[in-house]
């Protein structure tokens, strides 16, 4: 690991003024991945800000039926947390299904949605990665797969977004408070990340300097119910092959409304608008789940080596959808 200056910040503003006056600087909080990324030489900032001591650590409602969920509270807190757990168990359950006990004891909020993805040779300075280095070139496409994406992709990248959390609050229509030098801006999470395009080393929109503060969840729809379904390779401290965060409403015989975000698919959270617009309004059969998921995984476009995540995706899908309209197992 290379040396490194240190400062611990006193308030939001001096963590934001000190680290876009350094363009080599990072925010630093529970450290759970950039601390790793250090160690591998992927990222080898001059300056480390600490933000973990900031009064960012509290879940409190919003007054609308809403929560709002500080930039700095651990994961462990947030699945645990009542108004998590009775209003948004989808989001309780990606959070308990990401990572060992002792990473969700560290990791915050806001470094969980600015994780950094797993692909094998972006942690590998080694080989030529175009998410590490610009124009360098992408190792992945013709190499190992598996865990690679198959919607959003580009020539420059095919690495998917790590994310439990962010996938679940994909779905839940979550607005990312940040703070920055000229102010505040509130970023609903569809546009704060990114698809790689020709820029895959910009996961989000984040500008330099700027700083997660909150993050928002709406108060639910009025009888609605949420999951999240992980698929992996062995049931604990993996990432999701495949996974889906869905909250449905039913009106009687109808589906009145849904909300759907894949995870391990694509450079970021991939919300499923197709499926939704296909499910909305229709009645909860297989052939409507079925319709819906061929929709959303029309543009598929995966890799030779992980054609298989496709039919992985729509049966993790339909399964989840009969799951949360009564159909079939939770």
């Amino acid at each position: 690991m290379r040396t490194f200056d240190y400062h611990l910040a006193e308030s939001p503003a001096d963590a934001v003024a000190t680290l876009t006056a350094h363009p080599d600087a990072a925010y630093l909080a529970g450290g759970t991945n950039l601390v790793d990324h250090m160690k591998l030489g992927v990222a080898t900032p001059g300056l480390l800000v600490d933000v973990s001591r900031l009064a960012l650590d509290e879940v409190t409602n919003t007054g609308d039926g809403g929560v709002r969920v500080g930039a700095t509270v651990r994961n462990s807190d947030l699945a645990a947390h009542p108004l998590i757990r009775s209003r948004y168990p989808g989001l309780s359950r990606a959070l308990l299904s990401a990572a060992s006990g002792q990473l969700r004891n560290s990791a915050t909020t806001a470094g969980n949605l600015l994780q950094r993805t797993r692909c094998v040779y972006f942690q590998d300075v080694t080989t030529p990665c175009n998410k590490r280095t610009p124009g360098s070139g992408c190792s992945a496409i013709g190499g190992y797969v598996r865990y690679h994406a198959i919607l959003g992709a580009s020539p420059q990248c095919i690495a998917v977004h790590p994310s439990d959390m962010a996938v679940a609050m994909s779905a839940l229509d979550a607005v990312v408070v940040v703070e920055g030098g000229d102010g505040e801006r509130r970023i609903p999470i569809d546009e704060f990340y990114r698809l790689p395009g020709d820029e895959p080393h910009r996961d989000t929109v984040l500008r330099h300097g700027e700083l997660i503060t909150a993050v928002e969840l709406p108060a639910p729809p009025d009888n609605a119910v949420s999951d999240y379904r992980k698929v992996r390779d062995r049931a604990s401290f993996a990432f999701a092959v495949v996974s889906v965060a869905a909250e449905i409403t039913l009106r009687g015989e109808e589906i009145a409304s849904a909300r759907i975000a894949l995870g391990g698919v694509a450079h970021k959270p991939w919300r499923a608008r197709s499926a939704e617009e296909v499910l909305t309004g229709a009645a909860p059969t297989e052939e409507t789940f079925a319709a819906a998921a061929d929709a959303e995984l029309a543009a598929a476009q995966p890799q030779p080596g992980n054609e298989f995540k496709v039919t992985l995706t729509r049966r993790t899908l339909i399964a989840e959808l009969r799951a949360l309209t009564g159909r079939g197992p939770r």
